[in-house]
């Protein structure tokens, strides 16, 4: 079947914009093919430095002829609804259909040739780009990332004929900017499209360029006994400078190596977009680095290599200059500017929250192991780098920079790689602290701001975040998680709570629980746990406070246990059970309160099957009480396990609702009982089967 080849060719696209950039081609596409009707066997898009293309396969050659039937005004309507309806259908009285006493209109319509489609999809798409940020550019109107040069698009072979504001359509396309043979690239089809490129040395796939830029950089390194330090997001990024990446080794001077090794690789990687290069034979980084070039030069990119290096070296310079005047500031300064420094008009100052977060650190230590003094310290000294030189120039150095001048001005390791990791995590794949002092601070530091932004009503809403908080709130689990910390939400943010409350604090204590075990579902969810057992684990309620459990270490371990529970024969039968003897209980609760009292045995010609059930259920209630006072989870499934056996005979021989009142009350009862001790474990109501 038909091919549909398209590209829009550009002057540079920003390398962050490309890969969005794709997929809204794709999207808004497919969106207008399908809504008139069209299949396709495969779509692929693609985006590089100047250049868009989406070809798709299999495209029939016109839309489905289609009918629709539109429902109208009842046929008792007025002769002014009757009229309008027709002027909207464009069909005569005689020609609609009643039914049941409405009027019905059916429209039909023919199919349309793809190229008419595909002519003004293109022109759509194009003026309606939600590129990020966009410019005019000559006398016309049209919108573009950069100003547009051609847009080729073929359908079965032959050229699509449209106008885009003087941009005619064609089958003619370009290469390399320096390296092709600055002849136009008249293609046929993708195949020719594509091979055509890389003779003029453009690679379209992105996947491609990544891949030629990995394997001839640690070439290159290998050659002179060095190693790639990898970094995905700068390899994603220079996939998207270069047509036709080319990397070249080059060296820097080795005094430079004496800053810190993240100063050094972020220079590189902001301002000039450098891979850093390691010696595997040592620790830390080579006197190199590896610039990704889009030409290839003749002198094997020797030149190139060394005017990056006079580039790099101006750059460093700078870093230096921050490095040596930051250790001549120090602590005392940075944390007076502070108090200058608003952190959100509601929560005062920075110098107010270093505070908050210090007193909030000093109680948290003895939850994590942590020493208090350091623990306090250790926040004191946290945010004060935000005021040095280096943090002022690279703010991803934040927190990095301030334990390297802790551990300058002589504070022990603790406290300096505390200051260093109390951000983390601050993301998914982030890495989570396990020294005391630093999980103390870590946590001090989230709480302080979920605590003081949800207190002035500043809570996420929707996809809405602007202050980062769901990531605080994951951030909080995965620390309490990952470190075993046993202590209730409830406790953390009651030691969150501030004292002297210039702000008009409302305190939002149960609503931050809820918000944070709504996270942690999140997490479990992700993570493979069924949604409905982190549910039945969650919900079950303590006493008669109507709480969720909110110690996060024991939710998680309840939910594996509940887990493996019903993985077994015992567990899916008596969750039938539990869901049979629940469904008695609802319908019985309707019709009034259920009784309630101590389970009566011995009674004169009671089944054999409900004295055993009932003894059984006593000896689980104790059971199931002891084990989760120890927190031995699997301890209590065992033990109701134990009632599998009891429950399904007590159904088998034993009617309920007796015609015999003393009967009837007694058994409800012990349903009653059953549903309450199998929900001191989890609310099995929650679970699905």
């Amino acid at each position: 079947m038909p091919q549909l080849l398209l590209e829009i060719f550009s002057e540079e696209i920003p390398a962050r914009m490309q890969q969005g950039a794709a997929r809204d081609l794709e999207r808004m596409v497919c969106d207008r093919l399908k809504a008139a009707g069209l299949t396709w066997e495969a779509l692929t898009a693609y985006a590089g430095p100047r250049r868009l293309t989406l070809v798709i396969d299999g495209l029939p050659t016109a839309t489905p002829d289609r009918e629709e039937e539109v429902k109208g005004p009842r046929a008792s309507a007025p002769e002014q609804a009757l009229e309008g309806f027709l002027r909207k259908t464009g069909l005569t009285r005689d020609q609609l259909t009643e039914r049941d006493g409405v009027l019905f209109a059916v429209l039909s319509s023919k199919g349309r040739a793809t190229t008419d489609l595909v002519a003004e999809t293109v022109d759509q798409v194009v003026r309606t780009f939600p590129w990020p940020k966009s410019m005019r550019w000559g006398s016309g109107t049209l919108r573009w990332v950069r100003p547009i040069k051609r847009i080729l698009c073929l359908f079965d072979g032959k050229v699509v004929p449209f106008e885009i504001d003087g941009i005619s359509s064609d089958a003619i396309t370009e290469g390399h900017r320096f390296l092709g043979s600055g002849q136009p690239l008249k293609v046929s089809d993708f195949v020719d499209y594509r091979t055509q490129l890389e003779k003029n040395f453009v690679l379209l796939d992105v996947a491609d360029r990544k891949l030629r830029i990995l394997e001839q950089a640690k070439a290159a390194c290998t050659a002179r006994g060095l190693a790639l330090v990898d970094d995905d997001g700068l390899l994603d990024e220079v996939a998207g400078l270069a047509e036709w990446p080319t990397p070249i080794l080059g060296d820097m001077d080795p005094q430079f190596l004496a800053l810190p090794p993240e100063v050094v690789r972020l220079s590189m990687k902001v301002h000039q977009k450098y891979f850093a290069v390691r010696d595997p034979s040592k620790d830390g980084l080579a006197p190199n680095f590896l610039v990704v070039a889009n030409v290839e030069a003749t002198d094997g990119g020797k030149a190139l290599a060394a005017g990056n290096s006079r580039v790099l070296s101006a750059r460093l310079n700078d870093a230096r200059f921050f490095w040596d005047e930051d250790q001549k500031v120090g602590f005392d300064a940075w944390n007076a500017k502070l108090s200058g420094v608003t952190f959100h008009a509601k929560l005062g100052t920075l110098a107010e929250r270093v505070e908050r977060i210090a007193a909030l650190a000093r109680e948290i230590a003895p939850l994590v192991g942590a020493d208090a003094d350091e623990a306090e310290t250790a926040a004191r000294l946290s945010k004060a780098d935000l005021l040095s030189g280096m943090v002022s120039e690279f703010p991803e150095l934040q927190g990095i920079m301030g334990g390297y001048y802790a551990r300058l001005a002589g504070h022990s390791d603790a406290i300096a790689d505390a200051v260093r990791d109390h951000y983390k995590p601050q993301g998914p794949a982030d890495t989570v602290p396990t020294a005391p002092v630093t999980v103390a601070v870590a946590l001090a530091d989230k709480l302080d701001t979920l605590v003081g932004f949800f207190a002035i009503d500043e809570k996420p809403t929707g996809s809405k975040d602007p202050f980062a908080l769901r990531r605080a709130a994951l951030g909080v689990i995965r620390l309490v998680l990952e470190n075993g910390v046993r202590v209730s939400l409830d406790r953390l943010f009651d030691l969150s709570k501030p004292g002297a409350d210039p702000w008009g604090f409302v305190w939002p204590g149960f609503e931050l629980i809820r918000f944070l075990v709504d996270r942690l579902k999140v997490i479990l969810r992700d993570s493979g746990a069924r949604h409905d057992l982190v549910d039945a684990v969650i919900e079950t309620r303590k006493g008669s406070e109507g709480l969720v459990d909110d110690d996060l270490v024991r939710i998680v371990r309840r939910v594996e246990a509940l887990a493996a529970f019903l993985a077994t024969d015992d567990g899916a039968n008596l969750l039938a059970g539990y869901k049979r003897a629940s469904n008695i209980l609802r319908a019985e609760e309707k019709k009034g309160p259920l009784p309630t009292g101590m389970v009566q045995t011995g009674l004169p010609n009671q089944p054999e099957a409900e004295t055993t059930l009932a003894f059984a259920v006593g000896a689980a209630r104790t059971a199931v009480e002891a084990a989760l006072e120890t927190e031995d989870f699997a301890a209590a499934m065992t033990a109701l396990a134990r009632l599998r056996a009891p429950v399904d005979r007590f159904f088998d021989d034993v009617l309920v609702n007796s015609d015999v009142p003393a009967e009837r009350e007694n058994r409800l009862k012990l349903l009653g009982q059953v549903r309450d001790v199998m929900g001191q474990v989890a609310d099995f109501g929650q679970i699905a089967g």
